[in-house]
């Protein structure tokens, strides 16, 4: 597992406004030179904040996805996608 790279997408988000910019206009080209597994690619792509929760991921550094709104993830539904993985309403 590769949860440092997550970790690390994360506080990309935080502190780097281009890469902010990178994830919102294409995503998949954002993180294609991060060690992800498959499972956290399609979950960072798929916004399932919740899901990289369960794989080990903390959930405050996880928070950046919603403060940057990328990857479909917002302030309104982050909670609701922590607590339910996959549910990416």
């Amino acid at each position: 597992m590769s949860i440092y790279a997550v970790h690390k997408v994360a506080q990309l988000l935080r502190k780097d406004p281009q890469f902010c910019e990178r994830m919102r206009v294409n995503p998949s080209t954002a993180i294609a030179d991060f060690p992800l597994t498959d499972e956290e690619r399609r979950a960072v792509l798929s916004g399932d904040v919740g899901r990289l929760a369960e794989l080990g991921a903390h959930g405050y550094l996880l928070g950046a996805f919603a403060q940057q709104q990328v990857v479909g993830v917002t302030m309104a539904n982050y909670v609701q996608r922590i607590h339910d993985p996959g549910s990416n309403t």
